[in-house]
């Protein structure tokens, strides 16, 4: 049959019949395979087979959105688990793009798109691609439905638990666990709240939450929790100024500077504030500072803390 029905591209091998496409492949001899499958099985999607044995080789076929895909191929015949683990994957995948079907990137937050009756909906935002990937696999074996998650959610493909919870059509992952034993939802709620207080404040970056920032009141209601930090007092902080300013001139020159610094590199770095006793200057802040729990030495390298 050589290569009847099948079309070359730059790139790829088509399979076409009557003007229908039923498979690309990367390279001839898959695309020969598949083609001949398809006529043993009268052109069927439907009748062909997960597994193919062809001499020594076990190949994993599955039909996405009407088309043949191949896969993977394995020496020795794979688990069902196996098979149905790769298929999922190339359902949730099937151009091999980088992050998959209906997730994007823009900048650091990940996000969640979909089209549905002409509609652009955006069910969440994520600074992890992990909690984005996982949002993304439960929705679309759910029909994506926002309503199947439950608040602590198994993710059995990595074995860990995940919180989460729906705010205003959203879904937000609030932490991981590896085990349902470290679970401690107040805590997590908790921690949640001054997350985002603390990015609305400046004090720290974290924009996957940005839709939050006006709701901490809403959250502390819903969660029964309240805004905590050991180092500053957020509840009642009403702009980030209030925060920036229990540091002394001095103390926020030099926290600022902080970037995994030698006293040296400080120095250079400070140059334009030098003046009588700076070496000693520096000195004193940088060990006032970590005695407020706002930066760290790591032998001779200060390292400014995450708040």
């Amino acid at each position: 049959m050589s290569e009847k029905y099948i079309r070359e591209n730059k790139t790829s091998f088509v399979i076409n019949k009557s003007s229908r496409r039923y498979g690309k492949f990367q390279s001839l001899d898959d695309a020969i395979f598949a083609r001949d499958l398809l006529v043993e099985n009268n052109w069927d999607l439907d009748s062909i087979d997960e597994i193919q044995k062809v001499e020594d080789t076990y190949i994993i076929t599955a039909v996405i959105d009407e088309k043949l895909h191949i896969i993977a191929k394995f020496k020795k015949k794979p688990t069902d688990e196996t098979v149905q683990r790769l298929i999922r994957k190339r359902v949730r995948n099937p151009n091999n793009s980088k992050y998959g079907l209906n997730i994007t990137k823009i900048f650091d937050t990940f996000i969640i798109k979909k089209q549905i009756a002409g509609d652009d909906y955006v069910f969440g935002y994520y600074d992890e691609l992990s909690d984005a990937e996982f949002v993304r696999n439960h929705l679309m074996d759910n029909m994506w439905d926002i309503t199947s998650f439950s608040q602590i959610m198994h993710d059995e493909e990595n074995k860990c638990y995940k919180i989460v919870e729906i705010i205003d059509g959203r879904v937000y992952v609030l932490a991981t666990f590896s085990s349902s034993d470290e679970i401690d939802l107040d805590r997590v709620h908790e921690e949640f709240i001054t997350k985002i207080s603390k990015h609305k404040l400046g004090l720290a970056s974290h924009p996957h939450l940005d839709e939050l920032k006006d709701k901490i009141p809403e959250l502390e209601d819903l969660f029964d929790v309240k805004v905590k930090d050991e180092n500053w007092e957020l509840e009642n902080a009403g702009n980030p100024m209030d925060v920036i300013f229990t540091l002394t001139p001095w103390q926020k020159i030099v926290q600022d500077a902080v970037d995994n610094s030698t006293l040296e590199s400080l120095e250079k770095s400070l140059q334009r504030y030098r003046s009588k006793n700076f070496t000693e200057k520096i000195q004193k802040n940088l060990d006032e500072l970590i005695e407020l729990n706002l930066i760290s030495k790591n032998q001779d390298v200060y390292i400014k803390r995450d708040v």
